[in-house]
C-alpha cells in the first residue's frame, strides 16, 4: 500500500486522466474515497463509516482476518503456476465439490466471473458440437466479447451493434413486470414453452443448440427470482435438443439464499446443471474464479487436442484464501445467518411496501434481495429517477445500496454475509424516512402518493373488471380505469396473464 494518501480530488483528477471513460464511479456525482474495510463497513479518507449493503464480493466481510491470513502465510511459502503438483489445488476442489451433487466433479480454476462463463461456452460448443446458445432476457455473464454477446442486458445498449446470430433471447422469468405473472396457472411451464418455442424456430433454420445458459437469479435483471420448476422444464428441452445447461453462480452462489448453498438448488433437488459457474463471493475479494461440470463434458474437451492452461488460475495462494472462505463460511454459520438475516430483512421491506405506494414488490431469497420501485402498481411505470434518489440519499446517511435492472429501479440489496439484523433495521428506518419525508416534498413522490390514495378511494365506490393492455400483452393487473364508466375511475381486479 502507497505510504501517501492523496486528497480525494487528486485522486479523482488521476483517475479521470488515466482510466478510460467508460469504467464507471458509483456515485459519480460525489464518489466516495475508500481507503479501508473490514466487516460489513467501508470508510473513506476522514474515517466516515459507511454500511456496505451491496458488496456481495466481500462474502464473509470484508478484510476478513482468517481469509487475510490464509493468503498472506501462502504467499510468504509459494505462489506458482498448476502445472506443478500441489496439495492446495486438489483440497480445494475435493472441498468444493463438496458442495455439489455428485455429477458435478471436475473443475477448472480461473480468474474472473468472466473467464468462467468464456471458459463454459467453450465446452458446451466443443462437448456439443453446436453453436447455438439460448441466453435470457437482461442477463448478464461478463465483459470478454463471448459473453457480450450472450448478455442483453449489455448488448441491448448497443443500438448500431447487431445481435450475434447463433444467439437467441428467451422472456426473462420474472412474475412481477414479465410475460407472465404471478397469477399465471403456471408461469414455469409457460416461459420454458418459449424456450421450447425457440429451439422449434432454430432447428428450423438448420441451427443446433449448444447450450441454455442462465443466472441462477438474475441481480443486474433486477434480482428476477425464477418460478419453482422452470430450470428443470427448460433443462429438458434443451438436453432433448442436444444441448447442456449452464447454470452462472458468479453473483449469487456460496451460501448467500440461506435455505441452500447454491441458487440453482432452490429448483429443487431433481435438478442438476451441466455446467456451473463460480466468482465473486469465491475468494472474497480475491481475483478467483471457476467452472465445474460433469466428466463427460470434460472429456470431451480434452479430445479437442488442445491444453487449456491458466497461468494463475488455482495457484497455491488463490487456493489457500478459496478453502479459508468455505470454511469462514461453516464456522460462524453464514449460510444460516443469511437465511435469518435475509427473512427478517424482508419481512422488513414488505411491511415498508404496506406503508408506501412507491413500492411495487419485494422479492428474493437469503441475503440477495430487490425491491422495485414503481410510480403506479397497475402500469408499473419504473420509478428510475425516485430509485436514484433514495439511493444518493441513503449514501447522505452513510449506507451503500444501488439501483440496478433494465430500468434502474430496482433496489438491491446483497451484503457481505456477516450483516446483522440490527444492520437491516437501521437501513429500513432509514428508507422509511426517505421515503415519508416525500409526503411532505414537491415533485414525483408526492404524485405518486396522491395518485394512490385516490385511486384507492375510487375502487371503493367502483369494483368492476377491464381487460388493459400493457406492452402488447394482455392481462387483468390489480387496479385499472373503467373507460365505459366515466374519465379516470379506477376499477379493482385480480391479476391475471391471458
Amino acid at each position: 500500500m502507497s505510504a501517501e494518501i492523496l486528497e480525494k480530488k487528486k485522486t479523482l483528477d488521476l483517475r479521470k486522466k488515466h482510466i478510460g471513460p467508460s469504467c464507471k464511479i458509483f456515485f459519480s456525482h460525489d464518489p466516495i474515497k475508500i481507503v479501508r474495510a473490514r466487516g460489513q463497513y467501508m470508510y473513506d479518507e476522514k474515517g466516515q463509516r459507511y454500511l456496505d449493503c451491496i458488496n456481495n464480493v466481500a462474502h464473509v466481510g470484508h478484510c476478513h482476518p482468517d481469509v487475510v491470513k490464509a493468503g498472506a502465510e501462502q504467499m510468504e511459502l509459494l505462489n506458482t503456476n498448476s502445472r506443478f503438483l500441489h496439495d492446495n489445488l486438489v483440497l480445494y476442489a475435493q472441498r468444493l465439490q463438496a458442495t455439489l451433487p455428485n455429477k458435478l466433479s471436475v473443475c477448472y480454476f480461473v480468474n474472473s466471473g468472466s473467464e468462467a462463463n468464456d471458459l463454459a461456452l467453450r465446452l458446451a460448443l466443443q462437448y456439443t458440437g453446436h453453436k447455438d446458445i439460448i441466453t435470457l432476457e437482461n442477463a448478464y455473464h461478463g465483459h470478454v466479447s463471448s459473453l457480450i454477446d450472450i448478455s442483453p442486458y449489455k448488448f441491448h445498449h448497443l443500438s448500431d451493434v447487431e445481435q450475434n446470430q447463433f444467439v437467441h433471447v428467451a422472456p426473462s422469468p420474472d412474475v412481477y413486470r414479465g410475460k407472465y405473472r404471478a397469477d399465471h396457472p403456471n408461469p414455469a411451464k409457460a416461459y420454458a414453452d418459449d424456450v421450447k418455442d425457440i429451439i422449434g424456430r432454430v432447428h428450423e433454420k438448420g441451427g443446433k443448440i449448444a447450450a441454455f445458459t442462465a443466472e441462477s437469479l438474475q441481480s443486474c435483471g433486477g434480482q428476477v427470482i425464477p418460478p419453482p420448476g422452470y430450470f428443470q422444464q427448460v433443462a429438458e428441452h434443451v438436453r432433448q435438443a442436444g444441448g447442456v445447461f449452464i447454470a452462472d453462480e458468479v453473483q449469487v452462489g456460496f451460501g448467500r439464499v440461506g435455505t441452500h448453498f447454491w441458487a440453482f438448488q432452490l429448483q429443487g433437488a431433481d435438478f442438476v446443471p451441466d455446467i456451473v459457474t463460480m466468482g465473486k463471493p469465491i475468494g472474497n475479494g480475491h481475483p478467483m474464479s471457476c467452472v465445474v461440470t460433469t466428466k463427460e463434458v470434460a472429456e470431451a474437451f480434452a479430445l479437442s487436442g488442445m491444453e487449456y492452461f491458466n497461468t494463475f488460475g488455482g495457484n497455491p495462494v488463490s487456493c489457500a484464501i478459496g478453502l479459508a472462505v468455505l470454511d469462514v463460511i461453516v464456522k460462524e454459520d453464514l449460510q444460516g445467518n443469511a437465511l435469518r438475516v435475509g427473512q427478517y430483512l424482508t419481512e422488513l421491506l414488505e411491511k415498508q411496501k404496506e406503508k408506501h405506494p412507491l413500492i411495487g414488490d419485494v422479492r428474493g431469497r437469503g441475503l440477495f434481495v430487490g425491491m422495485e420501485l414503481v410510480k403506479d402498481r397497475l402500469k408499473l411505470t419504473p420509478a428510475t429517477a425516485e430509485a436514484q434518489e433514495v439511493i444518493y440519499k441513503l449514501k447522505e446517511q452513510y449506507i451503500l445500496l444501488s439501483a440496478d435492472g433494465p430500468h434502474r429501479n430496482v433496489l438491491k440489496f446483497k451484503p457481505p454475509l456477516c450483516f446483522t439484523s440490527e444492520d437491516a433495521d437501521l437501513v429500513v428506518e432509514k428508507i422509511d424516512h426517505i421515503l415519508t419525508g416525500a409526503y411532505r416534498l414537491p415533485g414525483p413522490f408526492l404524485s405518486v402518493v396522491l395518485e394512490h390514495a385516490v385511486t384507492r378511494l375510487a375502487c371503493a365506490l367502483f369494483k368492476r373488471i377491464k381487460v388493459c393492455n400493457e406492452n402488447g400483452h394482455q392481462y387483468h393487473s390489480g387496479l385499472i380505469l373503467n373507460r365505459g364508466s366515466g374519465p379516470g375511475v379506477p376499477q379493482q381486479t385480480k391479476r391475471h396473464r391471458r
